[in-house]
């Protein structure tokens, strides 16, 4: 069982180990959750993650969509 102390700031380091399991590194926010004198530590959702199915995408193809703009943009222009 991975084990780490705690400095006089209160601080932690996060073993390898668990921060292999858990897919977590730098910037990544942890949750606790504290019962009785035990504690569970999980990864907290990714800000990336959040944002997961927030653009609505219709049918139709990319590229048609992106030659429409470019020609757009060249009517545009004159």
């Amino acid at each position: 069982m991975p084990k780490s102390a705690i400095t006089s700031k209160g601080q932690t380091t996060v073993p390898r180990e668990v921060r292999e399991r858990l897919g977590v590194g730098p910037q990544d926010t942890l949750e606790w959750e504290v019962e009785g004198n035990a504690a569970r530590v999980t990864a907290a959702t990714r800000r990336f993650l959040r944002r997961r199915q927030a653009i609505a995408v219709g049918r139709g193809s990319t590229v048609e969509d992106v030659r429409r703009a470019r020609a757009q943009r060249g009517r545009d222009a004159e």
